[in-house]
């Protein structure tokens, strides 16, 4: 296992601007008004990706779904990426990840999973990472692709993992951004029920969602280009569509709880490399433990070494100071170690 440490020196120059409590007042405002007023069906008609979204339609579970995704870059290029998206997150996140690729001659694959973002939300569906890997293998084979590189980000980690065991043949590398399911979280809390994180999702506000993600991903800052990543969970909360959205949103905790993939790690025959924003502390299942457990859950400060320690000539790529999205908190300090991982 090699461990790399890139020290990169960032100057800030000093910028004049209107007071602080001036532009903290008309963001409020304006923030209250979206949160009323903004509005989205379950496919997120009318919220815009980066770049153009095509449909890939196939049969699944008895139904016919839609699986939406972002084909960029040269569609002649011999190095293809794909992007996996996380729980709390769709395809349009990866924007400036994609677009840094296109730079280096990547074609760029961006999905949105069934379930999320653009893509079918089933009124009834068992999910799965082995069904998700199934249903993304199925859309590169439709686009003829042989070979390619996965990069998945926090649950994309999750399915990521999955595919590179499944479909290694496919698979050229294995990137994995700050994945969730680097512990055995069963082992700590407590199982529940689709019906618990439904009426949780049915629970949320804006507030909620905004204040959560504050907390647990950006160490309590809060910036115009986070509040983009939560418009679209804003505007399903006042959508039409909100009860199928939320029961979609429960059905996917299932496979993260149920499917440990840390006994997998020691199978992986791909070349992997991990990059961990030291300071994550994502630990689903946290707030309701078992009884009596005192174990911590979210220490990514150990969980990344732990990892590496497990997949068999794996790279480690630690990035002090930051949290569960280090190339949203900060991409150019990210930008260096990604091109390192891909070579």
């Amino acid at each position: 296992m090699k461990k790399y440490y890139l020290v990169i020196i960032v100057v800030i120059s000093q910028l004049i601007a209107i007071p602080a409590y001036a532009t903290s007042q008309i963001s409020a405002l304006a923030t209250q008004s979206t949160d009323s007023t903004l509005s989205y069906n379950k496919e997120l008609d009318g919220f815009d990706y980066p770049f153009k979204v095509e449909t890939y339609s196939f049969t699944s579970q008895n139904q016919t779904l839609n699986m939406r995704y972002m084909d960029v870059g040269d569609k002649t290029a011999t190095r293809i990426i794909v992007l996996l998206h996380g729980k709390n997150f769709a395809g349009f996140y990866w924007e400036k990840t994609a677009r840094l690729l296109m730079e280096q001659g990547y074609r760029v694959i961006i999905p949105d999973q069934i379930g999320f973002g653009k893509s079918t939300k089933p009124e009834h569906y068992q999910y799965s990472f082995v069904q998700l890997a199934l249903n993304t293998q199925s859309l590169l084979n439709a686009l003829n692709i042989k070979h390619y590189t996965v990069v998945g980000h926090s649950m994309g980690g999750m399915l990521a993992t999955t595919m590179a065991l499944d479909y290694a043949q496919f698979i050229e590398k294995l990137i994995l951004i700050n994945p969730i399911g680097l512990e055995p979280y069963l082992d700590y809390v407590e199982i529940k029920d689709p019906e618990f994180f439904y009426h949780n999702e049915l629970s949320n506000t804006p507030d909620k969602i905004r204040a959560y993600q504050k907390k647990n991903y950006y160490a309590g800052q809060w910036t115009q280009a986070y509040e983009h990543l939560i418009t679209p969970h804003i505007g399903w909360l006042n959508g039409p569509d909100k009860k199928v959205v939320a029961w979609n949103n429960a059905l996917t905790y299932m496979p993260i709880f149920a499917e440990d993939i840390t006994t997998k790690f020691s199978k992986i025959s791909v070349p992997t490399s991990l990059i961990i924003g030291t300071r994550d502390r994502t630990g689903p299942g946290r707030g309701w433990k078992k009884p009596g457990v005192e174990y911590l859950l979210g220490q990514y400060q150990y969980l990344g070494q732990k990892a590496a320690d497990l997949i068999p000539n794996a790279h480690l790529y630690e990035m002090a100071g930051l949290g569960h999205l280090p190339q949203i908190e900060d991409f150019e300090r990210f930008k260096p170690i990604f091109i390192q991982a891909l070579k």
